[in-house]
């Protein structure tokens, strides 16, 4: 009887580790910040040529609230003005452009600042982002106020989604 409970205790012992590893290792990757009602999910930016002055934010911003409100800035450490973009269609160009209202997050929603969509644009960096860099930055709610954050230099980030890893491709 000693051998059999002997057995299972190191398989139940086994068993947690393994959990315990996997719940690590998908944790890893993913990294979420939150202010009042506002949960922002895993901001992150590529790496930039040694010469660019510019980069994109991209990050999730779900509003567990019940009124909305809007992102209309920030700042950061690593670039001399930041400022909330929309893209759009002119003439057949696809071109970024500043929204000057920022960006509403009504109850209940979740916006999704992306490549090729709405985006937080680093102006005037003062140095390359490296891949695996932390970019310290602050995003301003109009109702909520500031946020610290840190953006991960990644190139195709993982973000936790309801608790699970999915890859995303920006091409």
């Amino acid at each position: 009887m000693t051998t059999i409970v002997r057995d299972i205790f190191v398989f139940v012992t086994a068993a947690i580790f393994v959990a315990a590893s996997v719940l690590i290792a998908t944790g890893a990757g993913a990294h979420e910040f939150k202010i009042g009602a506002l949960d922002i999910g895993h901001p992150w930016s590529r790496p930039t040529p040694k010469d660019a002055n510019i980069a994109g934010g991209y990050l999730t911003i779900t509003n567990k609230g019940k009124t909305s409100d809007r992102l209309i800035g920030g700042e950061s450490p690593a670039a001399s003005q930041i400022e909330v973009h929309e893209v759009v269609d002119v003439d057949g160009m696809t071109k970024t452009r500043p929204l000057a209202n920022g960006i509403e997050i009504k109850p209940g929603k979740t916006v999704e600042l992306k490549p090729g969509a709405l985006r937080i644009v680093l102006l005037g960096l003062k140095e390359p982002f490296q891949l695996g860099q932390k970019i310290k930055g602050t995003l301003v709610f109009e109702k909520a106020g500031p946020v610290e954050i840190v953006y991960n230099v990644e190139e195709n980030p993982g973000a936790a989604v309801s608790g699970v890893m999915q890859q995303h491709k920006h091409h």
